[in-house]
Order: C-alpha cells, then sequence, then structure tokens
C-alpha cells in the first residue's frame, strides 16, 4: 500500500506548468511539515517535501493556494531518475497528491471564495451535505 497523509505550510506559491503533449495542467508546491517531537532543549525541526498535483487537483492548489498557508495532501509516493546532460544521474521523491484541503482556521472577517470548490469539482458552498446547526453539542445524536 502506498499512501501519504500530510499536513504543513507551503513554503511557495505553487508554480504551474503543463505537458507538452497534452497540454495537462502540473501543480508543484513543497511543504514544510513538522515532525512531531523535539530533543528537550532543541527546536521542532521541519522536512521539506515536494508535492505534484495534476489536472484538476493541480488546478484547485494553484488557484487557492499561497505561500504560508497551512494544507493536508491526501497521496502517494513516487521515485523517478534521470540522466543529465553530462550523464550525472539524478534522483527524486516526491508525494503526488490525489486529494487537496484547506487546515488553516477560517480568518476572522475572510470569506470562502465566491463559487468555491473542492478538490472533485463539486460546488460545496450550495451543497445540500453540508448545513448550518444551531444549538448545542447536547442536541447531536453521537
Amino acid at each position: 500500500m502506498n499512501k501519504v497523509i500530510l499536513m504543513g505550510r507551503l513554503t511557495r506559491d505553487p508554480e504551474v506548468r503543463y505537458t507538452q503533449t497534452n497540454n495537462t495542467l502540473v501543480a508543484s508546491f513543497s511543504l514544510a511539515v513538522n515532525r512531531r517531537f523535539a530533543r528537550q532543549g532543541e527546536e521542532r525541526q521541519a522536512d521539506f517535501i515536494n508535492v505534484v498535483a495534476w489536472s484538476k487537483t493541480g488546478e484547485f492548489c494553484s488557484k487557492y493556494f499561497k505561500k504560508g498557508q497551512q494544507v493536508g495532501v491526501i497521496g502517494r509516493l513516487q521515485t523517478r531518475n534521470w540522466d543529465d546532460e553530462q550523464g550525472q544521474k539524478h534522483y527524486v521523491t516526491e508525494v503526488i497528491a490525489e486529494e487537496a484541503y484547506f487546515a488553516d482556521s477560517k480568518r476572522e472577517g475572510e470569506a470562502a471564495p465566491a463559487g468555491f470548490e473542492n478538490t472533485f469539482g463539486e460546488n460545496i458552498a450550495n451543497s445540500s451535505e453540508f448545513q448550518v446547526t444551531s444549538g448545542s453539542d447536547d442536541d447531536l445524536p453521537f
């Protein structure tokens, strides 16, 4: 099984390009993911992980993700290698994003973008799946 779940902050705005063969959108970005534990007296460290998002997921990331924002990504690990012009072999490991989510709390006074769509192209703002409720937690059926 190859499944990766990350939550971290974008180190830069997503970089967008299109494939030469079929003009498919590809968004690339890097996440700074904090390690769970820090040694006593030391600062917490982070790993910087490269993420690649294709097609609709890439479009979503390029449109709504910005440097410094905390996001969640679900995907798979992929490794690849190539030889450069000097014949030197290069290796890279990256996460191929299959799902991408906002992980920041909504800032006060900040509204969701008009016509906001999730990574599956569904319009969440008008979705019947999500309802605003009032009352206390005691009213919940679980």
